[in-house]
């Protein structure tokens, strides 16, 4: 992280917002994921599947939020850490935007994977607003986790909404019902409606009784479905072995305590009463999202 010196009063996009967008070939029909660390990723699920999605992909980073001014360092800290030369360095919470290239003629991705800040929200958004709109983003997807009252044994289901009206009808997805506290997802997507940068916010729910522990079943469901609604390879197949190792960990947890199990058990029965999810099916939304991809696409030129 380098030192920089900001407004007395507020930093602005230009004081933290580093870029190299001009440099870089014209993206193909590119889309942002967004995912950030804190309050909207339960056990990391999110942030860990657009991890997972750049680890596999050939990427470039495109632009970087200087840390510096959104966080609180006491409560975010930098870590320490020693290189092959045994050279010491610090480790500074990191927002880099990435461009993912396609396969062949596949559409390209923008992933911020990154971690929720502390201060300056509007700022951070705007930051990553001006991205979406250099980059030509045909819309932009945040990814969330929540924890829920779901079960482990099963699928985790992945829901969706969107504040933009257009999205909401052609997409069959819900508006926002949601009043009271919100994180930095929440002014980011009120800052994309502003901007008429249409926006999609898909979460997925995380076991509440496994809260401290990693759950990539939900990292794999989140994949799945960004895998069909996007048409994009994102590999969520290979997490199998890690899944199953979790699996047998989280039901060792679960048997150790009698009320856990009867709990679960009611968890399941209630999961297999649901038929309706709050989101369609993953090939009914893709089909419907590629359309307004392609009216996106056509209207960007």
């Amino acid at each position: 992280m380098s030192v920089r010196e900001y407004s007395d009063s507020y930093p602005t996009v230009a004081e933290v917002l580093e870029s190299n967008i001009d440099e870089i070939p014209r993206l193909h029909k590119p889309v942002m994921l967004i995912a950030l660390e804190g309050w909207f990723d339960a056990t990391k699920a999110a942030t860990s599947a657009l991890n997972w999605l750049t680890d596999s992909r050939h990427c470039v980073t495109v632009a970087s939020i200087d840390s510096d001014p959104f966080f609180d360092f006491t409560q975010v800290r930098p870590e320490v850490w020693i290189d092959e030369d045994d050279e010491r360095h610090i480790r500074w919470p990191e927002n880099d935007i990435m461009a993912v290239h396609g396969e062949s003629d596949g559409r390209d991705l923008v992933v911020l994977s990154g971690v929720e800040p502390h201060m300056y929200w509007p700022t951070f958004a705007s930051c990553i607003v001006q991205c979406a709109r250099e980059l030509r983003c045909g819309a932009v997807v945040t990814v969330g986790a929540m924890l829920d009252a779901v079960p482990h044994t099963r699928t985790p289901v992945v829901t969706g909404s969107t504040t933009n009206s257009k999205l909401a009808s052609k997409l069959g997805l819900s508006r926002p019902q949601y009043e009271g506290p919100t994180g930095v997802v929440g002014v980011l997507l009120e800052r994309l409606e502003q901007e008429r940068i249409p926006a999609v916010s898909l979460r997925v729910g995380v076991p509440h009784y496994l809260s401290s522990s990693e759950h990539p079943k939900s990292s794999a469901a989140l994949l799945r479905h960004l895998e069909r609604v996007l048409n994009v390879p994102t590999q969520h197949a290979r997490l199998y072995e890690e899944i199953q190792r979790w699996t047998e960990l989280h039901d060792a947890a679960v048997e150790e305590d009698e009320q856990t199990q009867e709990y679960v058990q009611m968890l399941e029965q209630e999961y297999d009463r649901q038929n309706d999810t709050a989101i369609p099916t993953a090939d009914d939304l893709s089909e419907a999202f590629e359309r307004f991809l392609r009216e996106q696409d056509d209207q960007n030129g």
